[in-house]
């Protein structure tokens, strides 16, 4: 959507969220309309937070009495879902990065990963120390690409990527907690979050447990006759296999940073069982989500998001299986080749990760967070 158009969207998702503040009838489906109804008015930062506090279960547009065909033609999913994109580009860092949202694609993925394993390629010939065949069969990653390499490619990349994140989520937090004042009282800043026990630990629950894709009794919707949980394991799986590969990533870091133990470990070590059961899990949660978004009604917004989906989807996938070709031929010929591939896809991973379905996930902490003190400052 053109840039010109954010009024009109503000004003459609403000007429929305009236509608449904009117009628109430999904309230007790997720979180989104208790909050909802704590406002009189629907300013953009009030949509931006209601947008990335959705879970897009897609319940409450088959209940929903004004949807389409309606005069009103209410679609909650779709108009939070276009809300939700248009928050990632206003507060992402640098701006002009924006648009990324909107432009990716399997497509732009391959490409990344192609210009990264050029770049490793270079980096590591100038070093001196390429090797993509090595003869020894040792498995010494460090012989295709230099130590010294790795370090500087993905330390230099991760850091800018904290940085563009954690940018982006200061400026969502610092719009939507301001712009919130009038409707729960007083903003307390981030301090009591971390004194206030329980509704930070209600958040944190939540965001871990998905439990809002199962609202209620009722499964997670693909269609207004097919209901199923499958999205919510697919979900999670994606999400604790990544988190394991961070850890066995973590692991590795200390191994050789701390105690000086190299590269490559032990199939029975920590960093290998914690890595070979992320890439598991990020094998099957991408390919389950993959082939249920094809699957899912378009009224529910799948495609204003398919470009990020898909990307992200691609290269989680891709880095997993990568990685796990990796471990398994790290003793043959050609572990340089499919060494410098994942870490291309790596590389590609990292870099997107501002611009990308990944910010989906803390936005929506952040927004569970809000939607925690708001309710506790409700109840007092």
């Amino acid at each position: 959507m053109p840039r010109a158009d954010l009024a009109d969207l503000v004003e459609r998702g403000a007429q929305v969220m009236t509608v449904c503040n009117a009628c109430r009838y999904c309230e007790q489906y997720c979180p989104v309309f208790p909050a909802m109804e704590r406002r009189t008015s629907f300013a953009k930062a009030d949509l931006a937070y209601l947008a990335n506090l959705c879970h897009n279960c897609g319940e409450c547009l088959y209940a929903c009495q004004y949807a389409p065909p309606h005069e009103f033609g209410i679609n909650v999913p779709l108009t939070l879902a276009e809300i939700r994109v248009r928050s990632y580009e206003e507060y992402c860092w640098p701006r002009a990065l924006g648009g990324f949202f909107r432009r990716q694609g399997v497509r732009t993925a391959f490409l990344l990963a192609g210009a990264f394993a050029v770049v490793m390629w270079l980096l590591a010939s100038i070093a001196g120390r390429a090797r993509l065949w090595p003869t020894d069969r040792s498995a010494d990653f460090y012989a295709v690409i230099p130590h010294a390499v790795m370090v500087a490619a993905f330390g230099s990349v991760f850091v800018f990527s904290l940085i563009a994140i954690g940018t982006g989520l200061v400026r969502f937090w610092r719009d939507v907690n301001h712009n919130g004042r009038g409707a729960s009282g007083p903003a307390d800043g981030v301090r009591p979050f971390v004194r206030r026990a329980r509704p930070f630990g209600r958040a944190f629950h939540d965001a871990l447990t998905l439990r809002h894709l199962q609202p209620g009794s009722v499964d997670c919707v693909s269609s207004e006759e097919d209901r199923s949980l499958w999205r919510r394991w697919f979900h999670h799986f994606t999400l604790y296999g990544f988190l394991l590969c961070f850890a066995s990533t973590v692991v590795a870091a200390i191994y050789h940073t701390v105690f000086g133990w190299l590269a490559p470990y032990s199939y029975s070590s920590l960093p290998v069982i914690l890595g070979a059961l992320g890439g598991g899990g990020l094998i099957l949660g991408p390919a389950g989500l993959f082939l249920l978004r094809r699957e899912r009604d378009p009224a529910l917004g799948g495609g204003i998001l398919k470009g990020l989906d898909e990307s992200f989807i691609a290269l989680l996938f891709l880095t997993a299986v990568t990685g796990l070709a990796l471990l398994f031929l790290r003793h043959q010929s050609g572990m340089g080749v499919v060494l410098v591939i994942h870490l291309a896809f790596v590389l590609a991973l990292f870099v997107t990760l501002p611009y990308g379905k990944f910010v989906h996930s803390l936005y929506r902490l952040l927004a569970l967070l809000i939607d925690a003190r708001e309710e506790r400052s409700t109840s007092r």
